[in-house]
């Protein structure tokens, strides 16, 4: 393999160079990819043991999909820096199925979903003339715009955290941020890239320093932990597998989003429709994976993409090293619960720029589309109405629960499908001449 640099897409960089660049976006991710089952696993009543070995579950199938993402198999993986995890677009729907029907049932709909998802990706010649340059645009700054209440809640301790918002989140929350923004004006050469894992460094030592984590849970891991494969038996029943393949179309548009956004803000580019299609079938078919590792399924994580748009580090190997990072976390859960004391404050000052690292991506291929009548009825409506209607979620309730539950708090979703029909229906010859 030729000899390359981290601001490259192919070649090796030296191994000690690439490690604290996976590492950056291990820990930009990482709370995020297992918050999912955590939550899952409370709510339908999985035992203690069981839930940890889910956590380990997640991560290898986190590092898993990550390294076919960046190394292909055959048409599957799009070969760019896209970092994968446990997706949380399905989880109400994964707790209304896992509380009602059990989690076979839930896994055996996740195994069904991904593979239909997956064969969608085969084909992309069939559906992405559907996502020509404006609907992309739209639909990767609705991404940006509904990570930055996540970004919010993460600076302030986390949603539904007993210390939400207090002074000792503020204080570690800014420092972490101001860290960031510092390293990233001041820095020079490698450590400039670095600015995230930077401020999540002083952050976490400061948090240490008062006394806002808690490292018990060290004393009672074991060294070593193998996965467990099939932790549920899988069952299949027709109606939570199409309700689980409505939600994976959901999930392909925010892959096709994350996509669009990684190649337009990283690598100074357009998406190409072979790449969109492979990026989507890697979702679907390590999503399968998941579900027999008994994980829900697997998407790209955007926090990934705004890290890569603001550091514009999108060497394949560099990240890949993150993705071993992962697996290897999953194998040794000491490495894993070492990175859950990570206070929610500290991960909060670090994504709030990069959530806006998005944003502005969306608004740059906004640009390039250009700003004639046709794309701003197009855009204006889409993001008005997504962003608007999912803010005030009950105005769904006169809608079946599959609908709502695909659609009422997915700002996303609902984006996508706006912008699609609008597309199709607003006549073309009725745009304007652009400059």
């Amino acid at each position: 393999m030729k000899n390359g640099s981290i601001y490259e897409l192919d070649g090796r960089v030296p191994l000690m160079q690439a490690v604290p660049f996976g590492l950056q976006h291990v820990l930009a991710m990482f709370v995020s990819n297992i918050t999912p089952i955590i939550i899952l696993a409370n709510v339908v009543g999985i035992e203690s043991g069981l839930s940890a070995t889910l956590i380990q579950n997640c991560m290898i199938i986190a590092g898993i999909g990550t390294l076919i993402q960046l190394y292909p198999i055959w048409r599957i993986g799009s070969r760019l820096p896209i970092v994968m995890g446990i997706s949380f677009t399905f989880l109400s729907l994964a707790i209304a199925i896992g509380t009602s029907q059990g989690m076979g049932t839930l896994m055996g709909a996740v195994i069904v979903g991904g593979i239909v998802e997956g064969l969608l990706g085969l084909f992309p010649n069939q559906w992405t003339k559907l996502i020509p340059h404006v609907v992309a645009a739209t639909v990767v700054t609705a991404i940006g715009f509904s990570l930055l209440p996540i970004g919010a809640n993460s600076f302030a301790g986390g949603q539904g955290a007993a210390d939400f918002g207090s002074m000792e989140n503020w204080i570690v929350g800014t420092v972490t941020l101001l860290t960031c923004l510092l390293t990233q004006i001041f820095a020079k050469g490698y450590l400039r890239a670095l600015s995230v894992l930077v401020g999540l460094i002083v952050g976490y030592i400061l948090s240490v320093c008062m006394g806002m984590v808690d490292f018990s849970a060290l004393s009672s891991v074991g060294v070593v932990s193998m996965p467990n494969v099939l932790p549920f038996k899988p069952e299949f029943h027709l109606d939570a597998i199409l309700a689980i393949v409505c939600v994976f179309l959901v999930s392909a548009t925010e892959t096709i989003g994350d996509t669009s956004a990684l190649c337009s803000g990283a690598l100074g580019r357009g998406v190409h429709k072979k790449e969109m299609g492979a990026s989507v079938a890697c979702d679907g078919f390590v999503s399968s994976i998941a579900g027999i590792f008994g994980c829900t399924p697997i998407t790209s994580f955007s926090q990934n993409v705004g890290l890569a748009a603001m550091s514009k580090v999108v060497n394949r190997f560099a990240i890949a090293t993150g993705a071993i990072i992962m697996i290897i976390g999953g194998l040794f859960p000491a490495v894993g619960t070492l990175l859950t004391t990570i206070p929610q404050a500290v991960l909060g000052g670090c994504t709030i720029m990069m959530f806006g690292s998005i944003l502005f991506a969306g608004f740059g291929m906004m640009a390039k589309t250009g700003f004639s009548q046709r794309n701003m009825i197009i855009v204006s409506l889409s993001l008005s109405v997504g962003l608007g209607f999912t803010q005030a979620s009950q105005i769904f309730s006169i809608f079946p629960q599959i609908i709502q539950t695909v659609f009422a708090e997915n700002c996303v979703a609902v984006v996508f499908v706006l912008a699609v029909i609008l597309n199709l229906v607003i006549p073309k010859e009725k745009e304007e001449n652009k400059e």
